[in-house]
């Protein structure tokens, strides 16, 4: 089976808005899911937000500092590991990517508003097309959903 690696184009809203969105999904197909930040301090932040990102709804999750990796059904990280064997890899703030071979889908979340991460999602665009990943591109619309593009 041919890893997916899809580019989410963040427009009209923040990744602390979209993120949860995209991690329920995930959830509701038993996926585990690992979400790889660019650095400590954002994955705690990432952790905090996540716990209160909306009034009926939280995310089980976890960090390397909660322990019991394994268990999570989301892991929270600044590196390149995956405790928790996860089906999915959530790449946010222009986190440096491991090898994307053993997932079932790696996306990327890039803000749009920013030209470096623009190119740097270009970047990992062609290094996915070359490994022969199967690529999708989703633009966000002014209401905060999705909209595939290519």
């Amino acid at each position: 089976m041919s890893v997916e690696v899809m580019f989410y184009h963040l427009m009209h809203k923040p990744l602390e808005a979209a993120l949860p969105q995209l991690l329920l999904k995930c959830l509701e197909r038993d996926w585990k899911v690992v979400v790889q930040t660019g650095s400590e301090e954002r994955c705690n932040a990432l952790d905090s937000h996540l716990w209160t990102f909306s009034d009926d709804s939280f995310l089980p999750h976890g960090t390397k500092t909660d322990g019991y990796a394994e268990h999570q059904p989301i892991y929270l990280t600044a590196d390149q590991d995956n405790p928790n064997e996860a089906d999915v890899r959530f790449l946010v703030d222009r986190a440096e990517p491991p090898a994307l071979g053993d997932y079932k889908r790696a996306i990327y979340m890039f803000d749009g508003n920013d030209e470096a991460a623009l190119a740097e999602a270009r970047m990992r665009w062609k290094e996915a097309k070359s490994e022969g990943f199967d690529i999708a591109y989703w633009q966000q619309t002014s209401s905060g959903g999705w909209e595939k593009k290519a």
